[in-house]
């Protein structure tokens, strides 16, 4: 035996999975880009005239790209955790995806526009469909009229214990006020489940 004091190599780092769901067009590649410490993996292609009559475009005319797999981005939070987010598509025709992208996530953010809000509907049935946490993030666009907390809640049919936060999906201190609230709905989830059992 040496005289070298061995040190034990560090265990790799624990991945973490979370989902960027909501409707088209509602902000979800520019959250993940938004806080990414990557250059995040995009899927966009070009609108066609394929789309029209498919994609309502009437409150993004600005749009010409729409994500047809996922989106991807990276956040190292410490030497022990990554933290992995995947945004998915927001048009039905791509929802076969779904259910690989969400596979073994921790939780999920479904982002709500409110000049369409109910294209939401479909990323919040599908979560709670299956039980996996998230939490409602308006997405503030410049322009959309503002409502009230608790006038969003009754439109989406949310419990009042669901976390429903605002937040400017261009601004990364915004997107990580978002991460930490899902962080915080999943822990109390388990504390509670951990408490019932």
């Amino acid at each position: 035996m040496s005289g070298r004091s061995e040190t034990a190599a560090a265990p790799p780092p624990v991945a973490v999975k979370i989902v960027v769901s909501g409707g088209f067009g509602v902000g979800k590649t520019t959250f993940v880009g938004a806080v990414s410490e990557i250059e995040p993996l995009v899927t966009e292609a070009e609108l066609t005239e394929r789309s029209i009559g498919v994609d309502d475009t009437s409150a993004v005319a600005a749009k010409t790209t729409t994500t047809v797999a996922l989106d991807f981005g990276r956040i190292t939070l410490d030497d022990a955790l990554l933290l992995y987010l995947f945004g998915t598509p927001g048009q039905d025709r791509f929802a076969f995806l779904w259910d690989d992208l969400v596979d073994g996530a921790l939780g999920a953010i479904v982002l709500v526009d409110t000049r369409r809000i109910e294209d939401c509907f479909p990323a919040i049935d599908y979560f709670e469909d299956r039980d996996i946490p998230f939490v409602i993030a308006v997405n503030t666009f410049d322009g959309a009229r503002r409502f009230a907390h608790a006038e969003i809640r009754e439109a989406l049919g949310l419990p009042d214990d669901l976390p429903l936060v605002d937040c400017d999906a261009r601004r990364r201190e915004s997107v990580k006020a978002v991460l930490v609230t899902l962080t915080e709905c999943v822990l109390t989830r388990r504390l509670e489940r951990a408490a019932a059992s």
